[in-house]
């Protein structure tokens, strides 16, 4: 499996792994004070080397309840410790949690960084190809279109990200991250039309 480096930044990178192609599963890297945490990450080649240069490895978050990607083993091949879920935070991290999802099926964590300005969530939000109807940049995930979590639109009010971080597809960064943001939330429902006849014009043979 290949892996394409992704949404390099002062603190940190990303990575997408080329398989399956459609789901685009990207992970980060992120370096605070010398620190690295890797979220939702899925292996390959050259992940643990790259990981290990940008600093210290100090964790592994695991955002998403329903997939721990491969987290667990690369959080013991770098010694550090797997957080999955972390709602109340993860113990030394920059990160402010925000519970998006607690429900059975589907538990989620997104993590706010206010000295960077980073959002990083993994599954309700992404840019790849499945989740967005034409024109959208960034695009709710299509299970939560019609219902949006209330923690989705209290993100899309309150804050004014510079990066935003997906695990499917490459981030949204600079000045329109924040109105990406903003105009998946607000515009989820009523692309709905737009976005299934998209997908059905996809499989039409």
């Amino acid at each position: 499996m290949k892996i394409l480096t992704s949404d390099e930044t002062s603190f940190g990178f990303g990575w997408i792994a080329t398989e399956p192609a459609l789901l685009r599963r990207a992970s980060h890297a992120l370096r605070a004070d010398g620190r690295v945490w890797v979220v939702d990450p899925v292996d390959g080649p050259g992940v643990e080397a790259r990981i290990r240069a940008l600093g210290d490895p100090a964790g592994v978050v695991q955002l998403v309840d329903r997939h721990a990607r491969d987290g667990v083993a690369l959080a013991g091949r770098l010694g550090v410790p797997h957080h999955r879920l972390p709602f109340a935070g993860v113990r030394g991290a920059p990160f402010e949690p925000i519970a998006v999802l607690d429900v059975p099926g589907w538990r989620e964590v997104a993590l706010w960084w206010p000295d960077e300005r980073v959002l990083v969530c993994t599954e309700a939000l992404g840019t790849a190809t499945h989740f967005r109807a034409p024109d959208e940049r960034l695009a709710v995930h299509p299970f939560l279109r019609l219902y949006q979590p209330r923690a989705l639109r209290d993100m899309a009010r309150r804050l004014a990200p510079e990066h935003v971080l997906v695990g499917h597809g490459e981030g949204v960064h600079g000045e329109e991250a924040g109105p990406a943001l903003r105009l998946a939330v607000t515009r989820a429902r009523r692309e709905t039309p737009r976005w299934l006849r998209q997908r059905l014009r996809r499989r039409s043979p």
